[in-house]
């Protein structure tokens, strides 16, 4: 793992998409400062807020939208307007969200998180009809502390298959208590590539089981059960029981709420997780459930 910078610890986690460097303001804790999972790829023309680039198979964009909490349910259905029209004809695969101060308190009294949530489902149902959940990819969604909202997404042209973790409820089938419309995302996603492995995105992993958060007091039993849930979406995926180690390329990035817990998680996953060849960003940030302490997510390409 490539060590983070003394800069990046300020400035944030960079994130590549060829020429276009993105910062949404996570701040680095260790590991890699810089994140670039698809290579070289070239910017083709902008489609209104997106960026688009092509390397290889895929279709990449990514946007950053200066949001406030009464514009940010608004400024989601518009920038996933965008990203379902400029991805039609193909397939998306990844989806990740940066959200500004993501557990407050937005308009009406609703979390910014849940407002997100109203308008990313709303868009991807007047794109796709009422059956869009079949569709979802994989998503994260953590909170950020630039005052922008950020996404970036990897759309495929060959169909991919999209999964879910048996010791989890779908996220698009949560109950209403966690509000007024459920995530919109499926567990992990795997996308054939001629000649080669397939690629697999990991969804963003914490500590729920069914649709409840588990031990929201220990950060330690937190990530117990959090490694448990990768173990189980890593054998529907067909990676066995961790994720391919020693074998796939690996991008990780560890999400934190408090800095001080790093020091012991770094600890505890480089016994129970990552190898030395795998790419690591612990990052602090808030997560999409106040009650959540950790969360990881996971690329293999």
């Amino acid at each position: 793992m490539r060590a983070a910078p003394a800069s990046f610890a300020q400035t944030g986690l960079a994130i590549e998409i060829g020429p276009a460097v993105f910062n949404p303001g996570l701040p680095v804790l260790g590991g890699c400062a810089v994140e670039n999972l698809f290579g070289a790829v070239h910017e083709i023309e902008a489609h209104g807020s997106i960026r688009l680039f092509r390397g290889d198979d895929w279709l990449l964009g990514a946007a950053a939208v200066e949001v406030t909490p009464t514009t940010l349910e608004a400024s989601a259905h518009s920038l996933y307007a965008q990203l379902c029209a400029v991805t039609s004809g193909r397939h998306l695969a990844r989806i990740w969200n940066y959200v500004p101060d993501i557990n407050g308190t937005g308009v009406g009294g609703l979390e910014n998180y849940r407002a997100f949530c109203r308008g990313r489902s709303l868009a991807f149902e007047r794109a796709h009809g009422a059956g869009f959940s079949q569709l979802l990819p994989s998503a994260s969604a953590v909170g950020c502390q630039d005052g922008r909202l950020t996404i970036a997404f990897a759309a495929s042209a060959v169909p991919p298959q999209h999964y879910e973790n048996p010791l989890q409820v779908p996220a698009y089938h949560y109950p209403e208590q966690y509000g007024p419309r459920p995530p919109s995302f499926a567990r992990a996603t795997g996308v054939p590539r001629a000649g080669r492995e397939p690629a697999v995105f990991i969804s963003g992993t914490a500590a729920i089981r069914g649709h409840a958060t588990m031990a929201p007091e220990s950060t330690a039993d937190q990530l117990a059960c959090t490694l448990e849930n990768l173990r189980a979406i890593s054998r529907v995926c067909g990676l066995g029981e961790n994720l391919a180690a020693g074998v796939r390329t690996r991008h990780f990035k560890v999400y934190l709420r408090h800095a001080e817990d790093y020091a012991a998680m770094a600890a505890a996953l480089a016994e129970e997780l990552f190898t030395a060849h795998d790419h690591v960003s612990y990052v602090r940030a808030e997560i999409c459930r106040a009650s959540l302490k950790v969360e990881i997510e996971a690329t293999l390409l």
